[in-house]
């Protein structure tokens, strides 16, 4: 069902796992689409787990998206950088419209203790997941506002809520993005803006499957990160990993008309597992 006809979405973190995956179901749904994702210059600092597209990627998404028959807008985006953060949303309003809808779906993490947690480690992940998250909103958010219609979705994760040893400035930014999401709600609410955070479990992504990869690592049990995603869904009350469509699903649900009544929430995704 397009229900999303003529509305046009930014999405963070969009050529790939779940930011690719709502992009992707945006367009289904007869959105215009804007994605855009870091992609890292030659010898940057990939400490952490994120996933990095190189730039001959940004062609292939745009042609996935755009064989929806939607609007389509790819493009590099860092987060961290407000001009660029800018110039990225004033580029994406130029080719697919006002946004109407936000998916702040960038994010990364690593494995790291607090003992011997370096600052630069500290500042990426948390300027990554929450101060990004701000940057995008603060760009978009007085449009919303000023059409009277907007809609905001920040990924979030169990991490807001439950924490997670060796992963201290993660746990710390989902929690704060949690914070920021009431905050929004509370500005945009008189004005037809919702926002809320959709917080799963382990998601099958290529992060997850890097962030195991550095677990695995750090751990030295001689397991194979094959086997600790394996543990991992049968760990779960549904012996599975969660997908991205799923997360996918609720997000255009959420970006709809029918859930207008439903902001300043965290809806959590787990298949009945506490983390």
């Amino acid at each position: 069902m397009k229900n999303l006809s003529g509305r046009s979405a930014i999405v963070t973190g969009g050529f790939s796992g779940m930011g690719f995956a709502i992009a992707t179901a945006l367009a289904e749904a007869g959105a215009n689409v804007a994605v855009g994702s870091y992609i890292a210059p030659a010898g940057a600092d990939r400490s952490d787990a994120a996933y990095y597209p190189g730039a001959d990627e940004i062609e292939r998404v745009r042609a996935a998206l755009a064989a929806h028959g939607t609007k389509v807008h790819a493009a590099h985006l860092d987060v961290r950088d407000s001009e660029v953060t800018n110039r990225f949303a004033a580029d994406a309003e130029a080719a697919i419209g006002p946004a109407d809808i936000l998916v702040n779906a960038a994010g990364t993490t690593a494995e790291q203790p607090v003992c011997g947690h370096s600052d630069a480690l500290w500042e990426k992940i948390v300027d990554t997941n929450l101060t990004g998250a701000f940057r995008v909103t603060r760009a978009v958010l007085p449009g919303m506002i000023g059409r009277g219609w907007g809609r905001i979705v920040n990924i979030g994760s169990t991490a807001a809520s439950v924490g997670w040893k060796d992963n201290p400035a993660y746990c710390a930014s989902k929690a704060g993005l949690l914070g920021l999401t009431r905050c929004v709600a509370l500005e945009g609410a008189a004005h037809g803006v919702t926002c809320v955070m959709i917080s799963p479990t382990w998601v099958e992504t290529e992060l997850m499957r890097r962030n195991v990869a550095q677990v695995v690592e750090r751990e030295g049990k001689g397991r194979t990160p094959e086997a600790a995603m394996a543990e991992i869904a049968r760990g779960n009350p549904q012996q599975r990993m969660l997908q991205p469509r799923e997360i996918a699903a609720l997000a255009v649900f959420l970006c709809s008309d029918l859930a207008k009544g439903i902001t300043m929430e965290n809806i959590q995704i787990t298949g009945g597992a506490l983390w």
